[in-house]
């Protein structure tokens, strides 16, 4: 990778991201592989789609499955985003999967999506493949989070708002009086 094409890298790693493993079932097991490169198309039809390196096996997988799952990982995670991503889990620690789950699901990720291929672009070192989305599971589970080249958690202490220090939140008067900003703990 030449100097530009990195320093590119780095300036979209500025860009935060949760964290996914697609998985596929092909030849009578499963493979999943971890992609940052995921995001919603459509409503209706329900649609998101992921960016696969088209070097990748799974690429190759994707290409020609009938369908594919998107786990979206849960912050106690990142062994399994570790693991998918090429970084093996020890011998003796297996990966633990959904058994009620109609297709390839990871056990205790914060959603998950079954989806039917819908089609394929062309990305240039990519593959932009969309997916229909089928069925959703959500669960009450804080997101693992990607940035800047490593995994971060959400701050969701209370007082922690996204306008926090922009002169725009309603303690500095920029809401109309009467006007509260509403905060609910994950969980609840």
């Amino acid at each position: 990778m030449g100097d530009s094409q990195r320093r590119f890298r780095d300036c979209l790693g500025r860009f935060a991201t949760g964290v996914t493993v697609v998985t596929v079932e092909h030849g009578g097991g499963v493979h999943g592989a971890t992609v940052g490169s995921f995001t919603s198309v459509s409503l209706d039809p329900p649609l998101v789609m992921v960016s696969l390196d088209r070097r990748s096996r799974m690429c190759d997988l994707l290409t020609g499955a009938s369908s594919f799952g998107v786990n979206i990982l849960a912050a106690h995670q990142q062994d399994l985003a570790l693991h998918f991503a090429g970084r093996p889990l020890p011998a003796d620690t297996p990966v633990a999967w959904d058994p009620d789950a109609a297709g390839p699901r990871l056990a205790g990720c914060s959603a998950h999506l079954d989806c039917v291929p819908w089609a394929a672009y062309d990305g240039g070192d990519h593959v932009l493949h969309i997916g229909q989305v089928r069925t959703f599971t959500t669960w009450d589970a804080e997101p693992l989070v990607f940035h800047g080249g490593a995994f971060r958690l959400l701050d969701t202490a209370p007082g922690h708002h996204a306008w926090a220090g922009t002169l725009d939140g309603p303690a500095d008067g920029a809401w109309p009086s009467g006007t509260a900003a509403l905060h609910i703990p994950l969980g609840h």
